[in-house]
């Protein structure tokens, strides 16, 4: 089910569609291979602390969360074929838009919320 999702430090909206990829496979292939991530929409994968954007045809935000939902490292506009390292603080991975971070003014330390699931 869709989640929208919120920076409550900052009282903004970062996406009003996200969808989480719990599964091995869902976390893998990720984002590979559409033609792009539309404004307000998001993928969060769980359980994830390193990310890459191989077979991907656009930049994206990536916002790396740890347990509590705060906000631990901000990858903004990621471009296709490349990897970030592993942050071993992070627990999961919100993949954005490339633009919102900046857009939301989302850094390390903000709380982020996933309602209506």
């Amino acid at each position: 089910m869709p989640l929208r999702v919120n920076n409550v430090t900052r009282g903004r909206t970062l996406a009003l569609r996200a969808v989480r990829a719990g599964g091995f496979w869902p976390r893998f292939f990720g984002l590979m291979g559409r033609p792009g991530l539309p404004a307000g929409e998001a993928l969060h994968l769980v359980p994830c602390n390193g990310i890459h954007s191989f077979f991907m045809r656009f930049a994206i935000d990536a916002v790396f969360l740890n347990r509590e939902l705060r906000v631990v490292r901000c990858v903004e506009a990621m471009p296709p074929w490349r990897a970030t390292p592993v942050f071993r603080a992070a627990h999961s991975v919100l993949e954005l838009p490339a633009g919102t971070l900046a857009a939301t003014g989302t850094v390390p330390g903000d709380v982020l919320s996933f309602d209506g699931g």
